[in-house]
């Protein structure tokens, strides 16, 4: 089956998904960080080299700050002692990208550990965007193309994408969002231009490996043109 190099996802649903269950909305971020671990091990295994997981975005700043702190907690524990072993034995690269001065200073912390501690394997790349944003990608490249000053001439597509948060990397060649929400909420939105999208009507918390199957098995049928 065809798989794309590179993968995004958007993770979405999972307050919804507990409520509908009449669950703290606790428990559906819980549920949906335990989820990303078993469909980041699943994609990896069918062949994706570049899984980019949309965790946290510039604007889930404006949610309850209970739910905010406990969504900082979650993701600094996310990355155990365990899992990152398991990382360092399947030869997974661990990236953030996002506006990381603005998280906890522990959470800080724990990015730099596992980013250096993972920074040496090659097999896999696994980006997780924490308080990204697409728009908010684009002015900082534009930051620094301007404290480097830059001749303008010199200015492409090409260069400009060196200074993106994803630098060094493909664009990623298919964007799955789940939860029935049909729009990209600002994520990768330089990189996604020929993206190929699908839309999911599952929350995140129950999407399953079944679910990436038929995802990758739509995507396999696609013609992709690229504009030509």
């Amino acid at each position: 089956m065809k798989v794309p190099q590179h993968l995004g996802i958007i993770i979405d649903g999972n307050r919804r998904w507990a409520r509908k269950r009449n669950l703290s909305s606790f428990l559906g971020h819980r549920k949906g960080f335990e989820n990303v671990r078993k469909i980041a091990r699943y994609a990896f295994k069918t062949g994706v080299k570049y899984l980019t997981i949309f965790a946290f975005s510039t604007e889930n700043w404006k949610r309850d700050k209970k739910e905010v702190d406990y969504l900082m907690k979650l993701l600094k524990n996310a990355f155990s002692k365990k899992y990152v072993e398991e990382l360092m034995e399947n030869e997974v690269k661990v990236n953030f990208i996002g506006q990381i001065k603005r998280l906890p200073k522990e959470l800080q912390q724990k990015i730099k550990e596992v980013e250096d501690l993972t920074k040496k394997n090659e097999k896999y790349v696994f980006n997780i965007a924490l308080s990204y944003g697409g728009r908010a990608d684009i002015v900082e490249a534009v930051k620094k193309i301007i404290k480097k000053r830059i001749d303008v001439e010199k200015i492409d597509e090409e260069l400009f994408s060196k200074f993106l948060w994803t630098k060094g990397m493909p664009d990623p060649d298919l964007v799955i969002r789940t939860g029935g929400e049909q729009r990209i909420s600002n994520f990768l939105i330089w990189q996604m231009a020929y993206s190929e999208l699908y839309f999911s009507k599952k929350f995140w918390p129950e999407f399953s490996k079944e679910d990436l199957d038929e995802a990758f098995l739509d995507y396999a049928k696609r013609q992709r043109r690229f504009g030509r």
